[in-house]
């Protein structure tokens, strides 16, 4: 079961409402959730570390909430606050929509070449229009792909998500596979390029990547996303180009996501766009991109598909004994 950490002010704010400790124990039972800490950055660094962290560490309240391992939209604060609101009536379930954009000529297009079945075979994407970021939002956009990652992706060995400034790149967008040697691009937060053979053993040695390089290191081929002007988006599941990375100024969000397994895709990307789509201009609109696969068929993703389920309470409450 996944755990969330989210500052509590920051979830009271979105929530409009303060509780005690207690009270919010008692709303995340009657949803579902478990409240499993109350703690802050200082004590969970000092728990982790067993020493006395810096002065700069803060002592604002974190809680620490356990998330059903089904619930992926649960997994950021947007996710969570929505759902929330929505229990308690606060609010209408959000009507996330698929808005082509107003001129024909602007929607993207990403086109999957055939050498990527040898390793990584679909791709899904969407934009995301006109977003304002905050430095708290921003840590949690970033933070719900970490998640992802972890959880419907498997450590990325089944989904691996890019997110990037649609306004540094140029489409239409191609998901191609390439010999090591061929690819050549400087990765984020880099200074120089390097080729993908010295890119695999610059990061054998890093913390958080090297766990990802066996997933793709011994093929013959690795997937890479460029754009038209042959820039390097991303060498997935590894890491993206430096080029088009994400910062709090960036209004126009490209999204790829990359997969062995097609279902998980989407549900990552469904996930990413509906919980952030409410810092669009216009809120929770999101805009396809048409995905050519290897057959020539041509698909707008996200789908944002949905059903209706009647349950019957006196059915529901026998089988669970209440």
């Amino acid at each position: 079961m996944p755990t969330i950490s989210v500052k509590r002010d920051l979830l009271f704010k979105a929530l409009g409402q303060s509780f005690t400790d207690e009270e919010f124990g008692f709303l995340c039972f009657d949803y579902g959730l478990e409240l499993d800490d109350v703690t802050s950055e200082r004590q969970m660094l000092q728990k982790e570390q067993g020493a006395v962290v810096g002065k700069d560490v803060s002592d604002e309240i974190i809680y620490r909430i356990d998330i059903p391992a089904n619930r992926y939209d649960l997994l950021c604060l947007e996710g969570l606050v929505t759902a929330l609101l929505v229990f308690r009536k606060k609010i209408a379930y959000p009507n996330y929509r698929v808005q082509l954009p107003a001129n024909p000529k602007s929607l993207q297009h990403l086109k999957i070449l055939p050498d990527t079945a040898r390793i990584r075979p679909y791709a899904v994407s969407a934009v995301l229009r006109d977003v304002t970021f905050t430095a708290e939002s921003y840590a949690s956009f970033i933070d719900l792909q970490d998640k992802l990652h972890q959880n419907v992706a498997r450590k990325r060995t089944l989904v691996a998500i890019g997110t990037h400034d649609l306004d540094t790149i140029q489409g239409p967008f191609t998901y191609d596979a390439l010999p090591p040697k061929d690819i050549k691009f400087k990765p984020l937060n880099q200074t120089k390029e390097f080729t993908a053979p010295e890119l695999m053993e610059f990061y054998s040695t890093h913390a958080q990547l090297k766990q990802y390089l066996p997933i793709i290191r011994d093929s013959p081929v690795y997937p890479i996303i460029k754009d038209a002007n042959g820039v390097v988006l991303s060498l997935p599941p590894i890491i993206n180009g430096d080029h088009s990375k994400i910062t709090l100024q960036t209004k126009n969000v490209f999204i790829e996501v990359t997969a062995t397994d097609l279902h998980k895709a989407h549900i990552a990307l469904e996930t990413l766009v509906t919980a952030f789509s409410c810092y669009c201009g216009s809120k929770y609109q999101i805009e396809p991109v048409e995905v050519e696969w290897v057959d020539g068929s041509k698909h707008r993703t996200p789908e944002l598909k949905s059903r209706k389920e009647i349950i019957n309470a006196k059915k529901a409450n026998k089988f669970i004994g209440s």
